[in-house]
């Protein structure tokens, strides 16, 4: 799963990045309003961390541009603003929990959780599956009719995406930024390339038609 820390405060954006990487999330981190909303925009995030009081656009303006543009991505406002009014504003405008700063990272983490139950969204959850194809976490792989794929770890992850939004049009973009990350040195046409791997390890077992390309925009996991 991946997160984004919105968070203006080098040394707490630090800390919060730290800990949630050794749970086992993919994090990526800004310190002002609008460049997390540029990249909010790509609707590749399980759960945003964003504080209020941010440089260039403040928290609530963030909240409501991102809403507006029907990204409906799961928020949790980490802020300094204690005041009911401020928690009160900030639930009302579309946000989904509040913590309070100085905060305890194992209650950071519990909400965390808790949103992402919320979603449906399972850290622990063993297998995804659709169709003949399945994803086994504690073996760190894919499946076809019951057959091991063998995959790589970018080849697992590409997979595990498609399994997460099955019937989801996703586009090259949205792939890149969440298994490559915004700031990777590589180039979108590895999107092209890894489905290509996926679908030659899936063709050995006729399951490869399941991922269907959308012409001009991405790919699709889908009825073959």
């Amino acid at each position: 799963m991946r997160l984004l820390v919105v968070e203006d405060d080098l040394l707490l954006r630090n800390t919060m990045v730290r800990a949630l990487k050794a749970e086992g999330f993919k994090v990526d981190d800004v310190e002002n309003g609008k460049e997390g909303l540029l990249m909010s925009e790509q609707g590749i995030y399980d759960l945003i961390l964003l504080d209020i009081m941010l440089p260039e656009m403040d928290g609530f303006s963030f909240i409501k541009e991102l809403h507006d543009k029907s990204i409906m991505t799961p928020i949790l406002l980490v802020t300094a603003r204690d005041s009911v009014e401020d928690r009160v504003k900030g639930l009302d405008i579309g946000a989904d929990d509040y913590l309070v700063k100085p905060f305890a990272m194992d209650e950071l983490l519990a909400r965390i959780r808790v949103l992402l139950r919320r979603q449906g969204k399972n850290m622990i959850q063993d297998e995804l599956s659709y169709g003949p194809i399945s994803l086994i976490k504690e073996k760190y792989d894919g499946f076809a009719d019951g057959n091991k794929l063998n995959l790589t770890v970018k080849e697992y992850e590409l997979l595990e995406l498609l399994l997460t939004r099955p019937e989801q049009i996703l586009t090259r973009e949205q792939i890149f930024n969440r298994i490559w990350g915004f700031y990777s040195e590589s180039n979108i046409t590895i999107v092209d390339l890894y489905v290509h791997y996926l679908r030659k390890k899936l063709s050995e077992y006729d399951c490869d038609p399941y991922i269907r390309t959308i012409r001009g925009i991405g790919y699709m996991l889908g009825g073959a």
